[in-house]
């Protein structure tokens, strides 16, 4: 396994960066027997392929197609910062992110540092099989203004800066990953069917890369997990406090004496939408 090119913790970041960006090859060209003559038409050419970079693997928009713009150029943490709370670790591990548990630790987010609000997000993610995991989509730190709100039972929160917001699950199968989930909003799911006793599915592939698909836009959030449709969630109360914010990476808190635990992203993209 590759050394870390690139290492970001709680206490600092430190980054050593390699790159190694390989040409495609681009078809050779056919040498005509004989020039033709000016007079004449030239013989049609055919059609062009598809340049590589308008779609990778399985459909997916590559992100130098018009409108998506990579998140992660897998080699630095460009881009990034880590939430205030807590102190798992994220590093640039094999082309990705990788985040990985601190015992005793609260929730950790990697965050976006550019704030988005109607978009279509793409990544890759793996996770580890008792690893609890999440995507946030339009959060951010809570300020004095948001612990009045966020509380529960009534009573103001206290978790001042805590990240929080609308959260695509991540774990693996048989789970709830996909559905939306209030981050300490004090709402707990925002989707209804986990909130249905014994609900689940198995579109995770436990122990291998998995391609989410977020699409959220006005109040309505939908999410694909490797092309089957998940939540499809409307929730007016969530978008009126959370219409934009930043795209936040999740590396769960655990207990003391387990772990440690890992998950990693890879090719993460976005593509911005107009209303």
């Amino acid at each position: 396994m590759k050394k870390p090119i690139a290492i970001l913790t709680m206490a600092g970041a430190a980054f050593v960066f390699s790159a190694c960006n390989e040409p495609a090859e681009s078809p050779e060209a056919e040498t005509p027997e004989a020039e033709a003559p000016a007079e004449e038409a030239a013989p049609a050419e055919s059609a062009p392929a598809k340049p590589a970079a308008e779609k990778e693997e399985g459909g997916t928009p590559s992100p130098e197609a018009e409108g998506w713009v990579s998140l992660f150029d897998g080699k630095t943490l460009d881009g990034w910062k880590p939430s205030t709370l807590g102190n798992a670790t994220y590093e640039v591990k094999d082309g990705t992110i990788y985040g990985k548990t601190k015992e005793g630790s609260p929730n950790t987010f990697l965050l976006s540092e550019k704030q988005f609000g109607d978009f279509e997000l793409q990544f890759e993610v793996k996770v580890h099989d008792k690893l609890n995991s999440g995507c946030q989509i339009r959060s951010r730190e809570k300020t004095e203004e948001d612990l009045v709100t966020t509380g529960k039972g009534g009573k103001p929160a206290k978790d001042l800066n805590r990240f929080h917001g609308p959260q695509v699950e991540i774990e693996s199968s048989p789970g709830q990953s996909g559905y939306i989930y209030g981050e300490a909003t004090g709402r707990g799911w925002l989707s209804p069917e986990p909130q249905e006793k014994g609900h689940s599915h198995d579109y995770v592939k436990n122990g291998e890369w998995n391609q989410f698909r977020i699409v959220a836009k006005g109040a309505r959030i939908q999410t694909f997990i490797n092309g089957n449709a998940v939540a499809d969630l409307s929730d007016e109360k969530i978008y009126e406090t959370h219409p934009k914010g930043h795209i936040g990476l999740q590396v769960h808190g655990i207990k003391k004496g387990t772990g440690p635990f890992d998950v990693a992203w890879r090719n993460i993209r976005i593509k911005e939408l107009n209303k």
